[in-house]
């Protein structure tokens, strides 16, 4: 069998120079860690209710009707949640994390000092009209469109390497944190992606096809190869899935490297790699399943705020009135107080009875992440017909029920309490299946998971109103006094 790459006595001196020549790393975490976590407390204290708030401005300062709304924050949520995993992709091979993070910050910024913009300058927005004149009102025009989609471009590039944040001056503030720190951090080199690794298995076998697999011992004679400083643990040899292990047959075409790489890593693979893909699909399913869960988490970003727009939402009779956005607080502040109650109650309890480290397993968490969801929409769908049944009929426009919106508590505590269970159950059961070198798709799971509910969402959306707009009334219709908002909590419970 040919071999092709350097003599041995090259590749020594070569491996020996560079040894020498490699710069010793000061790790410096403690004197890091202050600007790390300065950029993400003012990132996150800024992105909370970000799509509550955009939600509500596209209504209010564009006045799109709420089921274009809808549409659009479906196709920005998705993408902006899939760029992640091409963020990944570049600073893993090309960039490193403190370009790409760099980049994406400031890419951020413009977005939202563009989308900022779309409230101060007149002509980047269309005339305002009152709730009740949304018929009559004047759209935006293709210009202002075309700027505000162009906003939205620079916050998906930015959300590629950092999460963007709505007030413009929080992004400021946690990119000047960052980039404060730039002498003390340790600017890793990219040393390749995990991503390339799955799409090599997969091209490999493809292009293996019509190859034989051995009969006995195959994990024995396929090709393994792992690098000289690996610190991966070695993935047992599984039987399913076994037209992968094709992308590992060594043939006499194959060309090894004298490191004992593969020449060409597009026809030959390690049984390792192998396996981790066959990790990865092994938990499609649970990805799969999970998409429906986003699903229903979206509804209370986007119907749940307009059930509190056509709610009473006065404090102390005529008091305050909160803003309709900010009622996603109260998911937020379940998910935070049932977290600790979580481990430190009821897992001790739980593991009496079941007798596990964990109290219940992955999986039972994530199934009574999907009840509690279930649960939630039951509960928005008996509220949205007590809402309807509050308010004024026989009116020209949408009016305000008499139900108070407090009364959407309820649904977005039990929405927090499902993200305690599903969302944090998704994430360890995604890093427990995958080895270490794939961490970063780990991640890349959960947001492809919402990023693919997002488009699914938009697209239910349309499905439902085309198909409800006539005969016996749209179920989501743009005042939903005359809608029928329960009918399609109760679908997406059924789902």
């Amino acid at each position: 069998m040919e071999s092709r790459g350097e003599t041995p006595l090259t590749m020594e001196a070569r491996t020996s120079s560079s040894a020498d020549e490699q710069p010793i790393i000061k790790y410096r975490g403690i004197k890091a860690m202050p600007y790390i976590l300065g950029n993400e407390t003012f990132e996150k204290l800024g992105a909370m209710g970000t799509a509550s708030n955009l939600f509500v401005f596209l209504m209010q300062f564009f006045n799109l009707k709420h089921i274009t709304a809808i549409k659009v924050m479906s196709v920005f949520g998705g993408t902006a949640n899939i760029a992640p995993l091409f963020g990944a992709f570049l600073f893993d091979s090309y960039f490193g994390r403190y370009k790409t993070i760099g980049f994406a910050s400031i890419c951020s910024l413009l977005g939202m000092a563009m989308l900022t913009l779309t409230t101060t300058i007149d002509k980047l927005h269309p005339p305002s009209c009152q709730m009740g004149g949304v018929a009559t009102c004047v759209g935006p025009s293709p210009m202002q469109l075309t700027f505000l989609f162009a906003s939205f471009g620079f916050l998906i590039i930015g959300a590629g390497g950092i999460r963007p944040c709505i007030p413009t001056c929080l992004m400021l503030v946690s990119i000047v944190i960052f980039f404060m720190g730039s002498r003390i951090y340790v600017k890793v080199k990219p040393e390749g992606s995990p991503f390339t690794s799955v799409a090599q298995v997969l091209v490999a076998a493809i292009r293996n096809r019509r190859l034989k697999l051995p009969e006995d011992d195959a994990h024995v004679r396929l090709f393994n190869y792992l690098p000289p400083n690996s610190i991966v643990s070695i993935l047992p040899y599984m039987e399913h899935l076994r037209f992968l292990n094709k992308a590992a047959i060594l043939t006499s075409e194959d060309q090894i490297n004298i490191d004992g790489s593969p020449a060409n890593p597009w026809k030959l693979c390690s049984i390792q790699q192998v396996e981790e893909v066959k990790c990865v699909m092994r938990v499609l399913p649970i990805w799969a399943s999970a998409i429906l869960y986003h699903v229903a988490i979206n509804q209370q970003a986007s119907f749940g705020v307009l059930q509190a727009l056509q709610a009473d939402r006065h404090v102390r009779n005529g008091g305050y009135e909160v803003p309709s956005a900010s009622f996603a607080v109260f998911q937020m502040i379940s998910l935070t107080i049932w977290i600790p109650i979580y481990d430190r109650i009821v897992v001790p309890l739980l593991r009496k009875f079941t007798g596990r480290e964990g109290g219940l397993t992955l999986l039972q968490r994530m199934g009574a992440g999907l009840f509690l969801t279930t649960v939630a929409l039951v509960v928005a769908a008996t509220t949205e017909e007590y809402r309807k049944h509050l308010a004024p009929t026989n009116t020209n426009g949408p009016t305000i029920s008499s139900m108070s919106a407090f009364w959407l508590v309820p649904q977005l505590a039990i929405t927090g309490l499902a993200e305690g269970f599903n969302s944090v159950g998704q994430m360890e059961f995604y890093y427990q299946q995958l080895p270490e070198n794939m961490r970063s798709v780990a991640g890349a799971f959960y947001f492809c998971g919402m990023a693919t509910a997002s488009y699914v969402d938009g697209l239910l959306v349309s499905l439902v109103h085309e198909k409800t707009k006539g005969g016996s009334g749209d179920w989501l219709a743009e005042d939903l006094n005359k809608g029928k908002l329960e009918y399609y909590y109760y679908l997406i419970a059924a789902l």
